[in-house]
């Protein structure tokens, strides 16, 4: 990073030092006795001033500004640390009294200014609107406005000034802190700065935006005066003042073609930023760094599961609250149980089935295991047996339940005790509030953790409970979305049955059905007879689909289970007229790419293991116009969060994914929200202007 102060110069060489010295008062303590030198030092720090790197001067060829450039070099070779100082003059130039002079020096001045600001490469560009004629003046503070600054500063003095800064001026009387009874005289000021003009950004004619590229000027070697003759070719202030007449027409262009090559559309308030911060939201590659930024967006996650979202250390304070709720006997009886269990460090495979053995007590014997249990059990037998966790329906010997070993001791193994529905409604919203998700639909279960109604009303108030110390703007908005198994063929009818009262019972909670389970063992057209009243009732469909098995199981739950929209559909892309099909209809697909490289199997540059596996599908669904969104499947059990999916959706990715394509897939969340329409568009706007303070905060540099 460079700090640049750019200024004219005419015969007065002497207001380079005074500006430099404002700036840069640990160097040059020119007003060191000044009256208001407190008022100096507040105003630089509350413009975050710096001193200069280098002084650029732009000024004419005539006898007087050639006398008063030999000043300024004498000054400058007598500074203890000097910047470095270029000079440009306009060939032939002398006292600037006909247009075509004038002319020539404007466009100097708006060429040096424009590298100038591209050269601070995120330091500062000042302008000293001090020196040389008031033409000069004038056409930097024009390009200042134009191409953008740091700080527009001047000097004011009286009337007369001191003889010591006239007739007696000296180059050494600006070598140091000048008398008190003078430099009361001269008055730095900060009058304004400059911003970029939006309109430099957009592409004119095919030309693109305007860089000194473009508009190119040679540096001069320090301390060695450079002529410049006028361009021969294009006019930087011709293609400015250009711009600035057909400003509104330009902009409208600009917006009409970037609607013509999207797919997606993304939040409506970024087409309001300038052209130069939505060129860096489409060029920049999202990655760690901006991890931070994306984890404060509002986002939402329509695609996680209630059974494994938990980390184990708030298993183990869910597991706590249940022990500490047991009654002596119970708590020895579920101690003996898991004893040879407690004994060992490695568990058998089937030692989930064994919680279950003897008539229940399941959540009894799951908290004596997370209370009792070391942390190197835990982490050895829930994830450890599993690691690496790549392609595992496949690769392991457990098949899929290898998957879901790390959440064995969550969801179901827990939720049917009382005790723990306080902790674990606690643990999810500190999670979601952590995770900066203002929308989540949670799914799971509730016919196995007891009388489901009873539940789902206990679990609601829970959230509520859990989230009601939060200021109500930080608040997360949860609803929850029932499960049926397609593994279990006899329980769908009484599921759906389930989903169809909890929602009449439960209006705001319940968002809606879901149909999961391995897609091999009940086709959807079989379960579509017990799906008729969820679709007399319009209940919203998700459907599990087109995780492992071909896009045929997508077309099956698209047709025969009416889907709003699709969990996983990673097979889409196999089926041309479906897919086509899909983005007409606007079905979207809930895509969570860590749980599917930990199933499926997908190339990941950060697992070895998982080398030579296909690339990841999103950009290609994405490219086809699709409407998707990332989620977070079981973040618990795959040891992510929602801002940790989209930059493994970034890395697993060729060519990665832009910041513009992962706000419009952020937005897709919120559009395709199982919420009725003007609460959807409430929660839309909000978000809406929290992303667009946050762009602006993190992208708007210039």
């Amino acid at each position: 990073m460079t700090s640049i102060l750019v200024g004219t110069l005419g015969g007065s060489w002497a207001v380079i030092p005074e500006v430099y010295a404002f700036l840069a008062p640990e160097r040059l303590p020119l007003y060191r006795h000044h009256p208001r030198a407190e008022e100096l030092a507040a105003l630089r720090a509350r413009h975050a001033l710096s001193a200069p790197d280098e002084i650029w001067v732009c000024t004419t060829q005539g006898d007087k500004t050639r006398a008063g450039v030999d000043a300024l070099l004498d000054w400058h070779g007598r500074l203890a640390a000097p910047p470095a100082l270029r000079i440009w003059q306009a060939s032939g130039s002398d006292q600037l009294a006909s247009e075509s002079e004038c002319e020539h020096m404007r466009e100097l001045i708006a060429r040096v200014c424009l590298r100038a600001g591209e050269a601070a490469a995120g330091g500062q560009a000042v302008l000293s609107l001090a020196g040389g004629r008031k033409t000069m003046s004038a056409d930097l503070q024009w390009a200042g406005s134009l191409l953008g600054c740091e700080a527009l500063v001047h000097v004011v003095g009286c009337e007369p000034l001191p003889i010591q800064l006239t007739r007696e001026l000296t180059v050494a009387t600006m070598l140091g802190p000048l008398p008190p009874d003078v430099v009361g005289a001269v008055v730095p000021l900060v009058v304004g700065r400059g911003r970029r003009s939006e309109l430099l950004d957009v592409d004119v004619d095919g030309r693109g935006p305007v860089t000194a590229a473009r508009f190119p000027i040679t540096l001069p070697a320090t301390r060695e005066p450079l002529p410049w003759p006028p361009p021969t070719d294009a006019w930087l202030c011709r293609e400015l003042q250009r711009r600035e007449r057909e400003g509104s027409q330009l902009l409208g262009n600009f917006l009409s073609s970037l609607a013509e090559t999207e797919r997606h559309e993304n939040w409506r308030s970024l087409y309001r930023l300038p052209p130069r911060v939505i060129a860096r939201l489409r060029e920049t590659t999202l990655g760690p760094a901006l991890c931070d930024w994306l984890d404060a967006l509002p986002k939402a996650d329509l695609h996680r599961h209630v059974g494994g979202c938990l980390s184990l250390a708030e298993q183990r304070a869910v597991g706590r609250a249940i022990w500490d709720a047991l009654t002596p006997g119970e708590r020895d009886r579920a101690t003996d149980h898991v004893a040879e269990l407690l004994r060992s460090s490695h568990w058998p495979d089937d030692w989930p089935t064994s919680l279950k053995q003897d008539g229940g007590l399941r959540a009894h014997r799951a908290a004596a295991l997370l209370v009792a249990a070391c942390d190197r059990q835990l982490a050895a037998n829930l994830y450890g047996v599993s690691e690496p966790r790549v392609a595992l329906k496949a690769r392991h010997r457990l098949g899929f339940a290898a998957y879901e070993r790390p959440g064995e001791l969550s969801g179901s193994a827990l939720l049917g005790h009382p005790a723990a529905l306080a902790a674990y409604a606690h643990a999810i919203v500190r999670g979601a509030v952590t995770e900066g998700l203002a929308y989540v639909e949670l799914r799971g279960s509730p016919q196995k953790y007891g009388d489901a109604l009873i539940f789902l009303r206990a679990f609601r108030a829970a959230l509520v409970d859990a989230a009601a110390s939060l200021p109500a703007e930080r608040q997360p908005r949860f609803r929850f979305t029932i499960i049926a198994d397609r593994r279990d063929r006899e329980s769908i009818d009484g599921v759906v049955a389930l989903a169809v009262a909890a929602k009449e019972a439960l209006p705001h909670f319940i968002a809606g059905l879901d149909l999961a389970g391995d897609e091999g063992t009940t086709r959807p057209e079989e379960i579509a007879p017990s799906f008729t009243r969820a679709f007399e009732v319009c209940l919203p469909v998700t459907i599990h689909a087109g995780e492992g098995e071909k896009a045929d199981a997508i077309w099956q739950a698209a047709y025969h289970l009416h889907a709003d929209r699709i969990g996983h559909g990673l097979t889409l892309g196999e089926h041309q007229q479906l897919a086509t099909r899909f983005r007409d209809r606007g079905i979207c697909l809930e895509l969570c790419p860590t749980s599917n490289r930990e199933v499926v199997g997908f190339h990941d540059p950060v697992v070895p293991e998982s080398a030579g596996l296909p690339e990841y599908p999103l950009a290609a669904l994405w490219a086809q116009g699709l409407p998707l969104t990332l989620c977070t499947d079981n973040p618990g059990i795959a040891r992510t969060t929602l801002s940790g999916e989209f930059l493994a959706a970034a890395r697993m990715s060729p060519a990665g994914l832009r910041v513009w394509d992962a706000l419009a897939m952020i937005k897709q969340g919120f559009v395709h929200a199982f919420l009725p329409s003007d609460e959807k568009e409430r929660l839309l706007k909000r978000a809406d202007a929290a992303v667009y303070r946050s762009v602006l905060d993190r992208f708007d540099a210039a």
